[in-house]
């Protein structure tokens, strides 16, 4: 309640001030109409003195001010006019200044002067210096700066600058700079003076009023950097030591950070980098509690914009060592600073290291300079736990990601993993995919094992449990979209020399098999491709090459595959290692080294048979298996039929009779492979039919008797299908006759089907005998072959 009614009476005593003013500027405006000097002089005072209310806030006050403005602007078309009151105007300077109050004295004193400079009847400099000197008189902090706001306002156009209407033999760019800077340090000390203005208890309030007003005082800074003439060198010796001298020496935390927020604004970019030991150390010597981060992220963007803007200024910041007097500002500015959060260092460290990667991006030791000092901030504290800073800690390590395109740059920064080792382990995570993710779009192939090395310490948050971390406990997404990028990541490490090659998967491989029984199904595979397209570059080149480290022997690397895939198959994961055997065994089988490919097979055998339980699984590995042993070559008659049998056993236990069927049908290409080289013994691929259709018979047997009806005849045409691609293959021991009695066969189970009196119902058995008769009707050798088939 109390609040509002001093709203209330604000507001009334606004109101007043405003009919004060308007009453005053009737009787004005009556006085300027009939050209009466005296009565203009008397109800202006008048009107003018309403400004000497000490009741408002800065916001209520200037709209009286601006009031009391507009009517001064006619005020000045009058004085202007010496036919209307008939004095001359240094005449009019003097009567004014014997007005009873200060405040309204002031004021007409300003507009009167406005006038005497535009007449040229005295140097400008001289009225100008008269001016800024006799508003000494108000020293009360608002009305002050509003009173000097106005006389700046005036004068700004009337300033002795080169090209103005006033340069001239006793005016000079120092006058004008002279009368701004010593208007800003009056301005300067009543905005700073308003917080000692009432009690303690109303500070808050006078911060929100000063805050309000600050850009009175800015404008000054504002016209300094806008006064035609003011070169660097006056800019160095006189403007910015003057402005500085006033911002240290305030100690006020609002101005402070206002006026140096204002200087890295108004003035020129190279005046900047030209200045930049001078502005540093004002930053140094700043009040505690002023943001200086912000400050000094300010002046780094915009000598980093002024560095992108042309290539040519570039030269200029190693002139004047730009790096190396941000770098020891900010170190001191942290150390000065002991209440500075740790979010506010790892800013300013953003910065710099923004600074640099934009200014100095060859410079590869001036960034890992900004890594080591954001090291030894780190390990000054017990543990990194600000959310806020670690996000900027992110931003730092991104910085160098995002810069070079080539992920090699990054690691050769030594500083770069210690930075890392201060994130906590999920943070440390996402900086993890970070690096992945830049290597994955910028294409980057990483060639050498010492880089490999750095690299996957880098990520080794993706790789293994950290400390306090289980696996158990992450969210399964999460968790595979993770191990798939460092799967894809393993395939970006290549290199064309395969003894350097052989030392990156001895790193890799070193790296992974610490990462748990969760991981490896995702990191083997990857590492077990390259590894074997090792060995088929090693075979491309002739076989084994000695190196002086490691030699890479195609016996070596199979090794390292065989001891690779043993440890995931103990994850257990039976089935993906079963498959990692096969392609190795076809990969040793491509080396010509038969007993390699021979152990592989029987790694994967003793997995079928010890691990592999699921008949589902079961089905599928069998036909691994045996796709995979179809496509090998190397094997002498021994050992192939020694794997063939086990094939066929295999094939014959698996549980349901349809995947049995399969299988055996399957395996019938193990005696008949389509090469000229490739085995061909028609006698077993008809073994192997037969008794595919032995099992289908008694599958269909099977299901009359538990169904009452023959079922679908589906096994039997898939017999039929492999009996006509053995017959076109030229396998001798496959007849027509024998196709034919296929065909009657499946012709009588479904006849015999309650539910189906329709021949030929069957979509895949009427395909394939369509294609019989395409074949027969066709001609040729094979339509004559297909001519005894009766349909």
């Amino acid at each position: 309640m109390r609040a509002l009614a001093g709203v209330e009476d604000e507001e009334k005593w606004l109101a007043e001030g405003i009919a004060g003013i308007q009453h005053n500027a009737f009787f004005m405006h009556r006085a300027l109409d009939a050209n009466n000097l005296r009565e203009v002089l008397k109800y202006s005072a008048l009107m003018l003195s309403e400004l000497r209310t000490s009741k408002l806030s800065p916001q209520k006050y200037y709209d009286l001010y601006m009031r009391a403005f507009d009517q001064l602007r006619q005020l000045e078309i009058f004085f202007k006019d010496e036919s209307r009151h008939g004095l001359p105007v240094v005449d009019l300077y003097e009567l004014v200044q014997h007005a009873g109050n200060i405040l309204p004295r002031m004021y007409l004193l300003c507009t009167v002067g406005s006038v005497y400079i535009k007449s040229k009847q005295a140097p400008s400099k001289d009225v100008l210096k008269d001016l800024v000197e006799m508003c000494r008189g108000v020293q009360h902090p608002i009305r002050g700066l509003f009173l000097r706001s106005y006389l700046a306002q005036v004068s700004r156009d009337k300033l002795p600058e080169i090209g103005s209407d006033y340069e001239g033999d006793a005016n000079t760019v120092m006058d004008a700079v002279e009368f701004v800077l010593q208007n800003f340090t009056e301005m300067n000390k009543l905005w700073v003076r308003i917080q000692h203005q009432g009690p303690g208890t109303v500070r808050e309030k006078q911060e929100k009023e000063r805050n309000e007003l600050r850009d009175l005082v800015g404008k000054n800074l504002h016209v300094l950097g806008q006064i035609e003439g003011v070169d660097l060198e006056m800019y160095k010796e006189t403007v910015l030591p003057r402005v500085l001298e006033q911002v240290v020496n305030c100690k006020d935390k609002l101005a402070q950070y206002y006026l140096m927020e204002c200087i890295i604004q108004v003035f020129p970019d190279e005046y900047h980098l030209q200045t930049l030991e001078a502005l540093l150390a004002a930053c140094t010597q700043l009040m505690p509690t002023v943001d200086t981060k912000i400050v000094l992220t300010q002046l780094m963007d915009r000598l980093s914009n002024y560095a992108a803007s042309s290539p040519d200024v570039l030269h200029e910041f190693l002139q004047v060592e730009a790096f190396a007097k941000l770098s020891n500002a900010i170190g001191k500015v942290i150390d000065t600073q002991l209440e500075m959060p740790i979010v506010g260092a790892m800013t300013l460290f953003v910065s710099l290291l923004t600074f640099t990667l934009r200014v100095h991006p060859d410079r590869l030791d001036y960034v890992d300079q900004v890594l080591g000092a954001c090291v030894v901030k780190l390990s000054s504290v017990p543990k990194l736990e600000d959310s806020r800073a670690m996000k900027q800690v992110v931003a730092l390590l991104s910085a160098p990601l995002e810069k070079y395109s080539d992920i090699v740059t990054a690691l050769t920064l030594s500083n770069y993993p210690r930075v890392m080792d201060h994130l906590d382990d999920g943070t440390n995570k996402v900086m993890a995919m970070l690096i992945i993710q830049s290597i994955m779009k910028n294409d980057s192939c990483i060639s050498t094992a010492d880089k490999v090395e750095v690299l996957f310490e880098l990520i080794k948050g993706l790789i293994k449990d950290l400390d306090g971390t289980n696996v158990e406990e992450l969210d399964e997404e999460d968790f595979q979209e993770e191990q798939n990028s460092v799967a894809r990541l393993i395939h970006m490490l290549d290199n064309e020399e395969p003894e350097e090659m052989l030392k990156i998967i001895y790193v890799v491989r070193k790296h992974l098999m610490t990462g748990g029984p969760q991981r490896l199904p995702f990191t083997v595979p990857p590492l077990v491709f390259s590894a074997v397209r090792l060995v088929r570059q090693l075979e491309a080149q002739g076989g084994n090459i000695a190196g002086e480290d490691v030699p890479a022997t195609l016996r070596k690397i199979f090794q390292i595959l065989n001891q690779t895939i043993e440890a995931l198959s103990s994850v257990p994961c039976p089935e993906l290692a079963l498959r990692l055997y096969l392609q190795c065994a076809e990969a040793a089988s491509d080396c010509d080294l038969e007993p390699v490919a021979y152990e592989f097979f029987t790694q994967a055998f003793i997995l079928y048979e010890e691990e592999i339980a699921d008949s589902k699984a079961q089905v599928t590995a069998i036909h691994l298996i045996v796709g995979t042993l179809q496509r090998i070559n190397v094997f002498g008659v021994e050992n192939r039929d020694t794997l063939t049998h086990k094939a066929t056993g295999y094939s014959a236990r698996l549980l349901k009779k349809p995947d049995q069927c399969r299988a055996v049908y399957a395996c019938s290409h193990l005696f008949w492979v389509d090469d000229p080289e490739g085995i061909k013994d028609g006698e077993r691929v008809l073994l192997c039919l037969r008794r595919a259709l032995r099992i289908a018979n008694a599958a269909q047997q099977m299901v009359n008797a538990t169904r009452g009806s023959s079922g679908p005849v589906t096994l039997f045409v898939e017999i039929l299908n492999k009996y006509i691609y053995f017959f076109e293959k030229g396998n001798p021991h496959i007849t027509p006759s024998d196709i034919q009695s296929l065909i009657e066969l499946i012709n009588t189970e479904m006849l015999s089907d309650n539910g189906n009196t329709t021949i030929h119902s069957d979509p895949f058995f009427s395909s394939t005998l369509r294609y019989i008769r395409f074949q027969k009707q066709k001609g040729g050798v094979m339509g004559e072959k297909y001519d005894s088939i009766k349909l």
